[in-house]
């Protein structure tokens, strides 16, 4: 990307000998000699970075500063002067600029431009991540606390900006599809389209011509010509959600599309070339999916050039209440109710609570208890959850009614379907993964 440098001096000599040196080392130079000048670059485009000197023979540098700094907030500003003194310098700050440069100045004047574009980008990439997070929770204060996600966080952040492919690993309700939205968000493709295939939700007869799109008249249905979702994505992002449940004759020819980067649409006989970014998630282990020829060895290799794994919640308590508190003061907004927080021992529910839906179930949980809480604390009365604590050492259940009319009717479907899980899952509407989460909270005999 090349970056732009806008040059107001007076001194036509030393504005033209930094307009060379820029212009060879990749800048677009845009030049003025005095304040009026400067104005009349208002109406084009802004600059990343902007050198202004103090001392102009139509206005001060440091009104022009102001005026810059109020037409173009993201230009970082360097006020360049021969006659430094502090109390310039402490005015120039205040006024927005980056830095304050003596004159005569040296190579270092380039050193400081690229360190101002530095700052500026990484301004910009954290109003993105604070917009990423607004709509995750409604709120940009932290929510996340701990070590875990902090560090899953630096590295949303490092991988976001390249084209690298990333693999997100974790149990279904963790917030694996959150986390494909951040990374397209801070991307340099966040103006693209971001699409979104659940792998496990299409019948095999549709998935690759949802994929790579599709001919007319290639087999029953094909009315009309269709473009797959890798053509819908391009100049964007696409994410395939559980991966592992893709058939694997459709995972190796979306193998084939990722080393070709083209494709073709079923039926068809023009391949097309694509650009888009890939983005995979699964809630299955990828060693067993891969050791149960659920997912290819190869396939996995080639998507996952990075793998993120997000930990489930009751391995990251620290997130729980910041979370909660997040979702509270979202739809109490939403639900025009004054509730202002948790009471201690509601706040100690929530935190000891096991979360087996993890992320997912802790909102709708919160957004449930809003609708339902009388006052403007909650307390453990308005809480579903009640004292209930999966556990996998067979001890006593204190099952909610909710709770326990739920698992009864798991216990149902699985007895229909003589204990087929995919069958069960299918019928409860809910994906497998959530099904296995649940016979193992509910301690429900295979």
């Amino acid at each position: 990307m090349k970056h732009s440098i806008l040059l107001v001096d007076d001194q036509q000599e030393l504005r033209s000998l930094l307009a060379e040196s820029f212009s060879a080392r990749g800048y677009e130079v845009i030049e003025a000699s005095d304040g009026a000048s400067l104005k009349g670059c208002f109406s084009g485009p802004q600059p990343d970075v902007a050198l202004v000197d103090l001392k102009l023979p139509d206005a001060d540098g440091l009104d022009l500063l102001s005026a810059l700094k109020e037409q173009w907030p993201d230009t970082e500003c360097i006020v360049l002067t021969g006659y430094g003194t502090l109390d310039a310098a402490v005015e120039a700050t205040k006024r927005g600029a980056f830095h304050f440069q003596t004159k005569p100045h040296n190579d270092g004047i380039f050193n400081l431009v690229e360190r101002a574009i530095e700052r500026k980008q990484a301004s910009h990439e954290n109003i993105k991540l604070i917009g990423a997070l607004k709509r995750i929770s409604g709120d940009t204060s932290p929510i996340f606390q701990s070590s875990q996600m902090k560090s899953v966080m630096k590295t949303i952040e490092r991988v976001a900006p390249s084209d690298v492919s990333v693999l997100i690993t974790g149990e279904s309700g963790t917030g694996k599809e959150v986390v494909a939205d951040m990374i397209h968000t801070l991307s340099r493709r966040d103006k693209g389209p971001f699409i979104k295939i659940n792998c496990a939700a299409l019948p095999r007869e549709l998935i690759e011509s949802e994929l790579f799109g599709s001919v007319k008249g290639s087999f029953t249905g094909a009315t009309e010509d269709r473009k797959g979702l890798f053509r819908q994505a391009e100049g964007g992002t696409l994410l395939l959600d559980e991966l592992s449940e893709m058939p694997v004759d459709t995972q190796s020819k979306l193998l084939r599309v990722l080393q070709e980067k083209e494709v073709r649409p079923v039926g068809g006989r023009t391949s097309y070339k694509t650009d888009c970014r890939i983005i995979a998630s699964t809630n299955r282990s990828v060693d067993d999916a891969i050791k149960q020829g659920k997912l290819r060895e190869d396939l996995y290799y080639r998507i996952s050039a990075l793998a993120i794994h997000l930990p489930p919640l009751r391995e990251r308590r620290d997130d729980i209440l910041p979370l909660a508190r997040a979702f509270l003061k979202r739809f109490a907004a939403q639900a025009d109710r004054l509730i202002s927080d948790f009471g201690p021992e509601a706040a100690e529910r929530l935190r000891k609570y096991d979360w087996p839906g993890n992320v997912r179930q802790l909102q709708n949980e919160i957004q449930r208890t809003v609708l339902m809480c009388e006052g403007q604390v909650v307390q453990p009365a308005d809480l579903s959850i009640g004292q209930f604590q999966p556990t996998t050492e067979g001890g006593e259940q204190n099952l909610t009614l909710m709770e326990a009319m739920e698992r009864n009717k798991i216990v149902e479907v699985l007895k229909e379907t003589g204990g087929n899980k995919q069958e069960t899952a299918r019928r409860l509407g809910i994906g497998r993964q959530t099904l296995y989460n649940k016979i193992k909270s509910y301690q429900i005999a295979a």
